[in-house]
């Protein structure tokens, strides 16, 4: 029988893209399919105020074509998301990428045939409309980690007559809160970035906080033309070094420990991090995940950062995280705590008793009713997991995705999951993916996949699995590697704790992206390894 496509890829944001272009390259026929009207993935839906990347722009791009990234420009140190999907458009412009891109078409049902070894895809038009059903030898997920929406289920929350958004879906015209009474719920990263733009517009903003968050500077800036041009002069030779990295960043990691420097010289590395502004606050020392003592002065350096800025003691106080800083995400902003100096935020701690429920004008929490207009919901994303289980994927014997992943989710290498077969994902669970710079992360993978499927083609092959008990091994890498860091200790979205129900496991592989290459690059070696191959 024949087969509508080599690869159907669900996806267009810079995962779905580079796939595109990657098997095109090597005579493959693919489509992908894309629920929104757009390329650019989170770029494409995240568009709340003061949405920007917390990695630095000439780092968190793809590196596939020397020439793209010399004739690009990037304006600021940490890009917006209107410049990152402005990026994402010229990326599928200057590839011809769209033609095998269907728009606002949900996949909704995967389903592999054992008879035939292919796919049978469903596709469901969004907004309505008949979808198609299509043939794939191959099934690509390329969701990205963080792309279904958190809502969390507060009683009354139908009840509010008032506007309600969610940072992980606003609407694309933009939200003027101009002499409008904002309630924001949620203080994570996008939170933290779009609080201080909310709170310049917004008559009153209210803001209800379950967890105080360590964030840190940004320092953003234009970008000098001078620093461009020994960016791009030296691109081959940054890229190397961010790929020794373990978060796949260039930024310098000091060998030594916290623990065993004294507190001045430590102090010294702690604020000269904090004055460059960004994530490479976490490479003040090697330790700081490792040893309980390290992270502590790492913690309370930043606690202390708190007082310096926020003038009312009782709203400092409740503003000081807690928790063991790195456990959760790292926030990087611009002016957050300055933010509760303003006359027209108030903050409300919701940490030792949760919100009661949303009212008609508001909410209720601690005993007290709130008024506002518009109602935010901070509340982060189902990660990991989240979109790929809103899909109806069933593997051998119509097992389903959900069904086998029950217990919390089980990869081969992040990639593949034994029974189903020809079914890859890009930055999947059991992968470096959210502990990484994104692009370099989904470009290892793409390549990984699309020379994969030319093996298997020169081999004369068409089926390719794990094995279970390479997918056993690896998955008990992947929680090994986790207790060996203060990352897993704490309630976060890494283990899944911000959706109620869902198992605790530690998803993402933190074992750095050096040794994540180096086991991709033994399976490959010894003739993919841990693969059964048909």
């Amino acid at each position: 029988m024949s087969i509508d496509f080599d690869a159907v890829i669900i996806g267009a944001g810079f995962g779905g893209m580079y796939m595109l272009h990657r098997l095109r390259q090597k005579g493959f026929t693919a489509r992908v399919f894309e629920a929104g009207k757009g390329v650019g993935g989170t770029w494409y839906w995240n568009r709340y105020p003061g949405a920007r990347c917390d990695v630095e722009s000439v780092q968190y791009s793809y590196q596939f074509d020397p020439k793209l990234e010399q004739d690009w420009e990037w304006s600021e140190r940490y890009a917006t998301q209107p410049e990152l999907l402005r990026y994402a458009n010229h990326v599928a412009d200057r590839y011809d990428l769209r033609r095998d891109i269907r728009f606002e078409t949900r996949v909704g049902k995967a389903v592999f045939d054992e008879a035939a070894n292919l796919w049978r895809v469903e596709t469901e038009k969004v907004g309505g409309g008949t979808g198609e059903q299509v043939t794939a030898r191959f099934v690509i997920t390329a969701m990205g980690c963080l792309s279904s929406p958190n809502t969390p289920k507060i009683p009354g929350l139908e009840e509010f007559q008032g506007p309600t958004y969610h940072t992980g879906n606003w609407p694309h015209e933009g939200v003027d809160f101009t002499g409008k009474t904002v309630g924001v719920i949620g203080t994570g990263s996008s939170a933290i970035q779009s609080i201080p733009v909310m709170a310049e517009q917004a008559k009153h903003l209210t803001v209800f906080q379950r967890t105080a968050n360590y964030t840190v500077p940004a320092h953003n800036k234009p970008l000098d033309p001078d620093y461009v041009r020994q960016v791009k002069a030296s691109y081959p030779e940054m890229r190397k070094r961010a790929k020794s990295k373990p978060a796949g960043i260039d930024f310098t990691i000091n060998p030594a420990s916290a623990v065993e420097t004294p507190e001045e010289e430590r102090n010294r590395q702690f604020q000269a991090r904090w004055d460059y502004g960004g994530l490479g606050f976490m490479a003040s020392f090697s330790d700081l995940l490792l040893n309980d003592d390290s992270n502590q002065y790492a913690a309370d350096f930043v606690r202390a950062k708190v007082g310096e800025v926020v003038k009312d003691p009782k709203t400092a106080a409740a503003l000081v995280p807690k928790n063991i800083i790195g456990c959760k995400r790292l926030c990087v902003d611009t002016g957050y705590w300055q933010t509760f100096n303003r006359p027209n935020v108030t903050l409300v701690d919701i940490s030792d008793e949760p919100i009661e429920r949303i009212t008609p004008k508001g909410l209720r929490a601690k005993g007290q009713d709130f008024t506002f207009d518009c109602l935010v919901l901070a509340t982060g994303f189902d990660a990991m997991t989240g979109a790929l289980l809103k899909v109806d994927i069933r593997g051998r014997g119509g097992v389903t995705l959900k069904e086998r992943w029950n217990e919390g989710p089980k990869t081969y290498l992040g990639l593949t999951v034994v029974d189903f077969p020809n079914l890859f994902m890009i930055t999947g669970p059991g992968s470096p993916s959210v502990l990484t710079n994104m692009l370099p992360s989904i470009e290892q993978h793409v390549d990984f996949i699309a020379d994969c499927l030319e093996a298997l083609r020169a081999k004369g092959k068409t089926v390719i699995e794990p094995v279970p008990e390479a997918q056993e091994a690896w998955v008990g890498h992947v929680g090994d590697v986790s207790n060996i860091t203060l990352r897993s200790t704490c309630s976060s979205w890494y283990v899944g704790a911000n959706i109620p129900g869902k198992p605790r496991v530690f998803m993402p592989y933190i074992g750095g992206l050096p040794a994540y290459i180096q086991a991709c690059e033994k399976v490959v070696a010894n003739g993919y390894e841990g693969f059964a191959l048909a």
